[in-house]
């Protein structure tokens, strides 16, 4: 087969329903979330400040990434009674139409942002020694591989205006209790002005590409 005959989006659908449309390799998909989400949750624990310093109700918006993997978590394990029968077909309604914009915000939001965060600082993190191996090189691809778990949100899910708006809302309110009262995830450096903004854009970025990577959720769902 030539390169220019292959259908990416096809092979994509294919992957998806295999793995996701399967017992075994989804309910591993969703471990492997909820494991990532400890690690995410043990990092915020020991990190400066820390969950210990955050109102309980106050941890989804302080621990931003354990936050995304959380959401995704959830809503792979929608698909699970779902089982036997074609990922494209699982069932949605408006609650799965919130998670599901949610998750796929979160994701990207932060996925970008720990990449574009690292790089403000390159000669804090950038190296091969053992520890920047993780603390850069770990960090940034495990975070740019929230973008791939956030695209196949879209091949079982739908989204809403309504839920646009609301994923909109709580992401900014978001970026003011980072920026505003200093709860921004743990760096190496200060974050200034230029993150504050940056994440702030990447707010409304990652709502523009929900709204065009869902399907709207038909009237009467």
């Amino acid at each position: 087969m030539r390169l220019r005959d292959f259908d990416l989006d096809a092979a994509v659908d294919e992957w998806v329903e295999y793995y996701l449309g399967n017992g075994p390799s989804l309910v591993v998909f969703i471990l492997l979330n909820a494991s990532a989400f400890l690690v995410g949750v043990s990092f915020y624990v020991h990190s400066d400040p820390s969950l210990a310093d955050i109102p309980t109700f106050l941890y989804p918006l302080f621990g931003d990434s354990p936050t995304a993997l959380a959401l995704m978590t959830l809503s792979a394990a929608t698909l699970l009674p779902n089982l036997g029968r074609r990922v494209v077909d699982a069932p949605v309604n408006r609650p799965l139409a919130y998670l599901h914009t949610l998750a796929f915000v979160w994701l990207v939001k932060y996925g970008i942002w720990t990449a574009v965060a690292l790089n403000l600082r390159p000669d804090l993190y950038v190296g091969f020694s053992g520890a920047a191996l993780w603390d850069y090189w770990g960090i940034m691809l495990t975070h740019l591989g929230f973008l791939v778990a956030a695209y196949l949100i879209p091949r079982y899910g739908a989204t809403t205006k309504g839920a646009l708006v609301f994923a909109l809302g709580l992401a900014l309110v978001n970026d003011v209790f980072d920026y505003g009262f200093g709860y921004y995830p743990p760096l190496k450096y200060e974050a200034g002005l230029l993150l504050a903004v940056i994440t702030v854009g990447l707010s409304f970025l990652a709502v523009f590409l929900a709204a065009r990577a869902f399907d709207r959720l038909p009237r009467g769902s």
